[in-house]
């Protein structure tokens, strides 16, 4: 039977959990070795915080940078300033953060200070 695009696409995202946690480890922690300073100091630091603080979260690349996930999805990522030549490196938020209490509330904050170059 042949498989459509979307069936090989699946397909192609499933590989197992635990290589997958394990690669995912890897490959942010070679992303934030690749990051010029402070975006390197900041995204060591934030990975210590996230995996001491929220160890269920499996670390993987969105976008090439550095994000944690939960059942998949991405709960939190961050986004230095020379990937996206921005004016400041962001700690964002995905939609499964669940951080909606009242009728507003932050996805993202900037990382300030010498980020600037």
């Amino acid at each position: 039977m042949k498989n459509t695009k979307k069936e090989t696409t699946i397909n192609q995202q499933k590989p197992d959990q635990r290589a997958d946690k394990a690669d995912g480890e890897s490959a942010v922690l070679a992303a934030i070795a690749a990051m010029p300073e402070p975006d390197r100091a900041m995204g060591e630091r934030l990975h210590a915080i996230i995996k001491a603080g929220a160890p269920a979260l499996s670390p993987r690349l969105r976008y090439g940078m550095p994000a944690y996930a939960k059942d998949g999805k991405v709960v939190c990522f961050f986004q230095s300033v020379h990937r996206f030549n921005s004016r400041y490196a962001t700690f964002g938020f995905g939609d499964e953060a669940n951080l909606d209490e009242g009728a507003m509330w932050p996805t993202a904050f900037a990382e300030g200070g010498d980020c600037h170059p």
